[in-house]
């Protein structure tokens, strides 16, 4: 070996892989960006956070809501029918509960229908009458 024994000086510079589209948008990279000074790149997306989407379509239909009088409801049973129902059950010495186990339905179902609450359901008139063993929606069987 001849003559004297160097050090190489020169910069060794190791980098991790070049960051993918995600990791650029990381909050965390580019605020390094900002510290050293790189590019960053920002775009208004359109309608980003705003919620002009819901309200944009309101103004068409305003006057349509404003000019509506009809008064729209549920129709309800009828009180004949509410009648009907809680004299049939109490002949048959049946509480809510039970006649509500024996159409398959849930307790509160009969509740309503008893306060004249319920929305009329024909399948649950229907089996009403059927365990009861009266015709609710006229005369007796």
């Amino acid at each position: 070996m001849g003559g004297p024994v160097s050090q190489d000086w020169d910069p060794v510079v190791v980098r991790k892989k070049v960051p993918n589209s995600a990791a650029k948008k990381d909050e965390k990279a580019v605020n390094e960006a900002r510290r050293s000074g790189g590019p960053i790149e920002t775009i208004k997306k359109f309608n980003a956070g705003s919620n002009k989407a819901a309200t944009s379509a309101t103004g068409l239909n305003t006057k349509k809501l404003d000019d509506e009088t009809e008064v729209l409801a549920h129709e309800r049973i009828s009180a004949d029918l509410k009648k009907n129902i809680m004299q049939a059950r109490l002949e048959k010495k049946l509480t809510q509960a039970q006649l509500a186990q024996q159409i398959n339905e849930k307790p509160q179902v009969i509740q309503e229908y008893e306060a004249g609450k319920a929305i009329p359901n024909n399948q649950i008139i229907t089996k009403l009458e059927r365990v009861l063993g009266v015709k609710l929606r006229g005369g007796k069987k």
